[in-house]
């Protein structure tokens, strides 16, 4: 049975990137994210919600910004990891996988859409053990179980190094709009953390509300997958969905409300406002 962690820090700095779930809350002035928050992709399988159509604003759309005059606030803002925050997949994580495979002389290399469908499985470890499964195993890896999952480990453990170092370089930029919605929710007092987790089964986002002593309810999370999705809905929260390189075609007609990015002016698509009149229509119903 896979285990699951919950970490609460005063810093992002000090989240673990080996831990299989993981919770970090920032705080006032906290917002550099390190690349120990930006190790893992979310991964958690659900039951579909029913269906509800979401607000939607098609990619091309420019200039457009959703805000509202409200009330209501969320008591947390939760963000996934990879894909939110950070475009991480293709142009990090991708090429962290390659690398160590280049050190390590496997042969083996992932190109951008045999990744695409190697991020159906959750988990890094688990991505290679599925992927050599399948095709084989390198000529340089051991035989027996055992010495194979040590393999795997210590790929991971290397891999997550070159990642670090990517992020340290700072040659993966926040995406649009993440600072500022931060900013905007820190300000007013909003607990906000990073949720990211590898275990399929894991309830991430019940844990954090849980952690946070917050009423589901009242928490927005901020996601890029129908996996995360189906993971917040599951959870009892409103998700808004900023699309990814990887996820742009996937299916989110159970978002409260679907763009391409956050943004920045003049560029904005939304912000905390918008995110608080998705709860009052909640309240309202």
């Amino acid at each position: 049975m896979a285990s699951t962690t919950f970490s609460l820090f005063s810093s992002p700095t000090a989240l673990l990137s080996n831990t299989k779930t993981s919770v970090a809350c920032l705080k006032p002035h906290e917002r550099a994210l390190s690349s120990s928050i930006l190790a893992t992709r979310t991964s958690i399988y659900y039951n579909k919600p029913s269906r509800a159509r979401p607000m939607s604003l098609r990619n091309g759309s420019r200039g457009i910004t959703c805000a509202a005059s409200s009330s209501a606030l969320p008591s947390a803002l939760l963000f996934d990891c990879d894909g939110v925050l950070v475009d991480t997949e293709k142009d990090g994580h991708r090429v962290s996988f390659n690398d160590t495979f280049g050190e390590r002389e496997l042969g083996v290399t992932w190109d951008v859409d045999l990744y695409g469908e190697l991020l159906k499985i959750g988990g890094g470890k688990e991505r290679m053990t599925a992927y050599f499964n399948k095709t084989g195993w390198p000529a340089k890896a051991p035989k027996s179980e055992e010495e194979r999952k040590e393999f795997i480990a210590s790929l991971h453990k290397r891999k997550t190094e070159l990642f670090m170092a990517l992020i340290e370089k700072k040659l993966l930029p926040l995406r649009p709009g993440v600072a500022k919605l931060i900013d905007q929710a820190l300000e007013k007092g909003i607990k906000v953390a990073v949720c990211s987790t590898s275990n399929e089964k894991a309830a991430i986002y019940v844990l954090a509300a849980s952690t946070l002593g917050v009423d589901p309810s009242s928490c927005v999370v901020v996601e890029d997958s129908a996996i995360g999705l189906a993971a917040a809905k599951a959870a009892g929260m409103k998700c808004i969905i900023t699309k990814s390189g990887y996820t742009a075609d996937e299916d989110f007609l159970n978002a409260d409300a679907v763009f391409d990015f956050i943004g920045d002016p003049p560029e904005e698509r939304f912000d905390l406002s918008f995110c608080g009149s998705l709860l009052e229509k909640q309240y309202a119903s």
